[in-house]
């Protein structure tokens, strides 16, 4: 174990990193009164989460991939903003989708 002076540990930080990365502790004083201690993190070695947790949870339904619709395709590449969404600067929360079809006929 090292003692050092604040001044010293503000001067030399990293070298002490280094070593307290190698396992020893720092203590720093302050007027040869000890105020505070560095020393190693006990890692803690996390476990792996297998994969699959949700298998069997989730259920979508095939059609999700036919590539069939362009404007369902339009929604999701992000070319097409709804105006009731809170991003859009032109935000309508009362927008709705029949609106758009009566606006156009």
């Amino acid at each position: 174990m090292i003692s050092v002076n604040i001044h010293e540990a503000k001067a030399h930080l990293s070298e002490y990193l280094a070593r307290v990365e190698a396992g020893e502790t720092v203590t720093i004083c302050r007027r040869n009164t000890p105020v505070a201690e560095l020393r190693p993190v006990k890692s803690v070695a996390s476990a792996k989460r297998p994969l699959g947790l949700a298998e069997g949870k989730v259920a979508i339904h095939p059609s999700f991939f036919e590539a069939s619709d362009e404007e369902l395709l339009d929604l999701f590449d992000g070319s097409t903003v709804l105006p009731s969404d809170p991003l859009n600067p032109k935000f309508d929360p009362a927008w709705t989708p029949d609106a758009d079809k009566e606006a156009t006929e």
